[in-house]
């Protein structure tokens, strides 16, 4: 067995978790019961026709991250659940979900390849407005997610349990990225990554409450955002506090140096109110934070982890709502 485990040493040189979200334009959640091998679609209860469909979009770059995903009930149910969460344009707050209950999982691809012809696809059911929050249990893809995933999963569904979310879904995960930040987790709607996480962070972040200063630790960014403004992102989420979770957000990057060094970046927000405001920032590599490091616990060589830091934060314009 490796004995080198990505995640202890992430901690250990105490790298910063920020700008590590991948940003996907959908994410196609397919319920599938575990075990998972380390390539999951690989996996015995994966159909071929799903893998076929999958290979096909790959080859054709499209934006689209698939991910397997289960709960307790999996094994046991009669049908499958498929989600399909699609990035919106513009200003926002992370994905609009469409939710389908198959009679198999030999139906998904079927669906999917409907869906993405943008042909009405079947077994489309008018659901609650639910958070689905994916906790990778990949085990088989890198031990850290079964040394700190499962345990965690186990956690958070008592939690959940504990605080009667009735409206909150949590689902194991097959890998997403960032096992060197495990127990590492999405949270749909929204489409916020999350590593290192503990219960006392993991109740903040289920209820918006305490102090929000503890994400600095654990919020890894917001995948509806380029990597670097993620920074940015979390920037103004520590200023402006829990009602930052409300506001629809778009962000871009303006200029970038030769080298990469310096990034100019844009960050528009809208309040309830219909307030609009503009920000604008300098972001320079942190050569500090900035490390070499394995990236997971089979990795045979090291990468460089590139952290940006905020250096100049200001306010370019605001737009306050008027109503006739």
């Amino acid at each position: 067995m490796n004995n080198f485990f990505c995640a202890d040493h992430s901690r250990e040189i105490q790298e910063d978790v920020i700008g590590s979200a991948t940003n996907y334009q959908t994410y196609i959640l397919v319920e599938c019961p575990t075990p998972w091998v380390s390539e999951a679609l690989n996996s015995k209860w994966v159909p071929d026709n799903l893998r076929i469909l999958v290979e096909d979009v790959k080859r054709a770059k499209l934006p689209i991250n698939f991910l397997l995903i289960a709960n307790d009930q999996s094994h046991r149910g009669e049908e499958t659940t498929l989600l399909i969460y699609q990035q919106q344009e513009g200003l926002s707050n992370g994905y609009r979900k469409q939710e389908f209950k198959l009679p198999n999982i030999e139906q998904v691809a079927g669906v999917v390849s409907k869906w993405l012809a943008g042909v009405s696809a079947d077994y489309e059911i008018e659901s609650s407005p639910t958070r689905d929050i994916l906790v990778c249990t990949h085990g088989s893809h890198d031990q850290c997610c079964a040394k700190y995933g499962n345990p965690f999963y186990f956690h958070a569904e008592n939690t959940i349990s504990d605080l009667q979310l009735n409206h909150v879904r949590i689902w194991r995960s097959s890998h997403f990225g960032g096992h060197r930040f495990a127990p590492t987790a999405i949270d749909f709607p929204q489409g916020r990554y999350y590593g290192v996480l503990d219960s006392d962070t993991f109740k903040s972040i289920l209820t918006h409450t305490g102090d929000i200063q503890c994400l600095n630790k654990v919020y890894r960014g917001w995948g509806i955002l380029p990597n670097a403004l993620q920074i940015l992102e979390r920037e103004l989420m520590l200023r402006l506090g829990w009602d930052w979770f409300n506001y629809q957000v778009t962000g871009k990057i303006l200029e970038k140096s030769l080298d990469n060094n310096t990034i100019l970046g844009e960050l528009s927000f809208e309040q309830p109110s219909g307030t609009l405001y503009t920000y604008q920032a300098k972001l320079i590599k942190d050569d500090v934070k900035t490390q070499t490091l394995k990236g997971s616990c089979q990795a045979s060589q090291e990468i460089v982890s590139i952290k940006y830091a905020v250096s100049n934060l200001w306010l370019v314009a605001k737009k306050v709502a008027t109503y006739s």
